[in-house]
């Protein structure tokens, strides 16, 4: 092969870098030669990974379902990519493995570090994936495969030194991913504790040993409490409604609208709203946001939340979504996470219609039930919900922040931009 033009570094066909091979499936009608102990794995395995080792397989096969069909036991350190349905997954194998022919495996040469050989395998995905081939579904043959070209230094140390660098950036992202989780975990808990029992003056908890609870068509609540609807808790005069029906494909002066897809995480994202012509806008003046105005999503993917900010005041929202203006004596605060609550949620669920697109008619909406807390209790609840959805989003950054750096480090040192050679010694670089 050619030299690449960074010093130090050469271009390599897949096939060159080591053992190259395509997965099988044993007979499913031969009990004998399943549920043994050779793992084997298939797409839908490497999909349910969230770090780039392969420990296990959903199903796994015998020596004698081995012998049965043409997969290859490959060893430990070797890579598996998903060659169909869908292409692109791609994991390190840190225990012997076979595949199904979903997949390809590469048990690569002395030559190469297996992990950089991920990185690399992974940084050239969209090129693997562009070489899928078929008419019912995309997929890449292990010839087609054999044929991508990845960039690799010579000396050893460096293929190491690179991977143990991106190594440490995977871990710190699989740690953040784990501190979200549990971070969730606990947010949805006390959702659901807070919103049920409330808080006492005291700032305690509520329980049926310590306070007086009584029966409501919800199951029991507080004494404080009350039963009411969403539309019960509105604006006069303005309703909950649902917005454009169709708001065109964009107007440069036009007026931002709000679709489904704009509302993630409980926030709106700004950064590519359609702006729809303001004479169709002038039709829905009953759907135009102001302030501080609930959205709750209705169609599509239901049950979303988000919060309408300043900067939105007088836009609107498309039939997908719904908008709740909540009475002063209401803490909007609150409501936002009450509707993110499994009770309210389950209720949007229930109602929701369709086959293709599902949805929630406004009907339903306003319809929706729930024991509610004075305002200043709302408040206190609000706070100590927002303390917690405040740590998930200082965590969620810092996820981002690490996902860009690793990004930038792929392109950096998979490609020979930046060297980390001033980090080894010289016998390291010399091989």
């Amino acid at each position: 092969m050619g030299v690449n033009r960074v010093d130090g570094w050469e271009k390599k066909r897949l096939d060159e870098c080591g053992m190259l091979v395509s997965g099988s499936t044993p007979s499913t009608s031969t009990r004998s030669f399943w549920n043994g102990e050779i793992v084997w794995v298939t797409p839908n395995d490497l999909s349910k990974l969230n770090t780039p080792y392969l420990h296990n397989s959903e199903r796994r096969i015998t020596e004698k379902g081995l012998r049965g069909c043409s997969a290859h036991l490959l060893p430990a350190g070797s890579l598996v990519v998903s060659s169909r349905a869908p292409i692109g997954y791609v994991a390190i194998a840190e225990v012997p493995f076979c595949t199904n022919q979903g997949c390809k495996a590469l048990a690569p040469g002395s030559a190469f570090y297996p992990e950089f050989v991920y990185y690399n395998v992974l940084f050239n995905i969209d090129t693997v994936k562009r070489l899928g081939e078929g008419t019912t579904f995309a997929e890449i043959s292990k010839a087609a495969l054999s044929r991508v070209e990845l960039s690799f230094p010579t000396a050893m140390a460096e293929q190491t030194r690179i991977a143990e660098i991106l190594s440490t950036v995977d871990r710190a992202i699989e740690q953040t991913e784990a501190l979200i989780a549990k971070q969730q975990r606990i947010k949805t808990g006390l959702i659901e504790d807070l919103l049920t029992r409330g808080i006492d003056e005291q700032g305690n908890l509520r329980s049926e040993e310590t306070h007086r609870f009584k029966d409501s068509p919800l199951g029991r609540i507080p004494v404080e409490w009350e039963i009411n609807t969403l539309n019960g808790c509105v604006r006069d005069g303005s309703p909950i409604c649902y917005g454009i029906l169709m708001p065109g494909t964009g107007s440069d002066d036009g007026i931002p609208v709000i679709k489904v897809k704009d509302i993630s995480g409980g926030q709106i994202l700004q950064n590519q709203l359609l702006l729809t012509d303001p004479k169709i806008d002038s039709h829905y003046r009953r759907s135009r946001l102001r302030m501080g105005d609930l959205l709750l999503s209705i169609r599509g993917t239901t049950g979303r939340i988000a919060i309408v900010p300043p900067e939105l005041e007088g836009a609107n929202i498309t039939q997908d979504t719904a908008r709740v203006r909540l009475k002063e004596v209401h803490s909007k605060q609150y409501f936002y996470f009450l509707l993110q609550s499994m009770e309210v949620q389950d209720q949007i669920q229930l109602h929701a219609l369709g086959q293709a697109v599902k949805g929630i008619n406004i009907a339903e909406v306003r319809n929706i039930s729930f024991a509610l807390p004075g305002k200043h209790e709302q408040r206190l609840i609000a706070e100590r919900l927002s303390k917690v959805e405040g740590s998930v989003s200082m965590t969620s950054r810092q996820l981002r922040k690490l996902r860009s750096l690793k990004t930038g480090l792929m392109q950096d040192l998979l490609t020979g931009r930046v060297r980390v050679t001033a980090l080894l010694s010289d016998s390291e670089v010399m091989g």
